[in-house]
């Protein structure tokens, strides 16, 4: 039987009988097995599971990062299953934004250059652009950084640019993967605030794969992999 969590009525995120599998023959590996949920708009859902129970093939499957086997994904009214590259581009472009636990930032850009990247992708005005850096970096706390680079950055500060540049296009939906991994723990504790914070105030929606309990404390609801199947 496929276990359902969450209201399908108003959601966000759509998964429905999400399969994955990796090699071939007697060395297949399912990563995910059936795995059906919903995420409702404006809820922070954390994503539990011991290290190789599908956490990441989850994520990177609902973002279009990776394609499943079996199943299909709903983001915001938008299929992710059978869309082709272009679509899939202008999800990751437009309606997803991404938090990955190594920062993912251009060292040689400034932490303004790095939040505008999506922008440019977006092709927005240098003007409408540039505003819109200066309010994000306030946002996160660091307007007086803007022209840092990476490298002169704590781990904690490049984590908050990361969240910026995440927010540039005003995403539906915020994935993060392991966001607190690289952070010591009050760090990280400051990452799960910023978190939360945006999501109440932007009324976005959020996944995030962590072990961190004091991220899971700060969700609306924990969906728990075990050995790629919902717990």
């Amino acid at each position: 039987m496929t276990a359902v969590v969450g209201d399908a009525g108003g959601s966000v995120v759509e998964v429905s009988g999400l399969g994955r599998d990796y090699g071939s023959g007697d060395r297949v590996v399912h990563a995910l097995t059936d795995v059906s949920f919903s995420v409702a708009k404006g809820e922070l859902v954390a994503v539990r599971g011991r290290s190789g129970a599908g956490k990441t093939t989850l994520l990177n499957l609902i973002g279009g990062l990776d394609r499943p086997d079996r199943g299909t994904i709903t983001v915001a009214d938008r299929a992710v299953t059978g869309a082709g590259e272009p679509e899939l581009l202008e999800l990751r472009r437009d309606v997803i934004g991404f938090v990955f636990q190594s920062f993912g930032l251009i060292p040689i850009l400034t932490a303004a250059e790095n939040v505008s990247i999506p922008m440019r992708l977006s092709r927005r005005k240098p003007a409408e652009r540039d505003e819109r850096v200066a309010v994000l970096l306030e946002l996160v706390g660091l307007g007086g950084q803007a022209a840092q680079r990476p490298g002169e950055l704590s781990g904690g500060q490049q984590q908050r640019v990361a969240v910026a540049r995440a927010l540039a296009n005003d995403p539906d939906l915020l994935i993060a993967d392991e966001p607190t991994g690289q952070l010591d723990s009050d760090t990280g504790r400051s990452i799960m605030d910023l978190l939360r914070a945006v999501v109440d105030a932007r009324g976005m929606t959020a996944l995030v794969a962590t072990h961190d309990p004091a991220l899971i404390d700060r969700a609306d609801r924990v969906i728990t992999l075990r050995d790629g199947r919902l717990a």
